[in-house]
């Protein structure tokens, strides 16, 4: 009927899904309650295995990696990442600065030092989950 409202409701669309994938339980923990009470969809994984074996990994617009964890490194899930075509950003966020250059030029979107500024990590987030997808 004109001038009713639909019945239906519009399909809701899901915000853009933020992973971290950390191995120091505190690390993980700040960054998802930092990025969800800033209102993010956020998932958090203590290794790269569990992220790879979640069917979330798929869903991912952006994720803050640790480099250095036991296991598969950082820098072997990106290689992994890169290799199957997934379209994320990465944001590198290591205690040690060694590798930033080569991480850099490999297209990364950002590379964090720990400590880290939370206000800082939580805009490199909020760019990197607003830019096209990464190719």
């Amino acid at each position: 009927m004109p001038g009713q409202p639909p019945t239906e409701s519009e399909p809701t669309v899901e915000p853009p899904l933020a992973c971290i994938v950390d191995d120091d339980g505190s690390v993980r923990g700040a960054l998802r309650n930092l990025l969800s009470s800033a209102g993010l969809q956020v998932e958090a994984f203590d290794s790269a295995e569990a992220f790879l074996a979640s069917p979330r990994a798929a869903s991912a617009r952006c994720l803050v990696l640790d480099l250095r964890m036991p296991g598969m490194s950082g820098g072997e899930l990106l290689g992994v990442m890169r290799a199957s075509g997934a379209r994320v950003s990465v944001i590198i966020l290591t205690a040690s600065e060694d590798e930033r250059e080569r991480f850099l030029a490999q297209g990364v979107f950002a590379f964090l030092t720990k400590p880290f500024r939370p206000a800082q990590v939580l805009t490199m987030v909020q760019a990197a989950l607003s830019a096209p997808r990464a190719p």
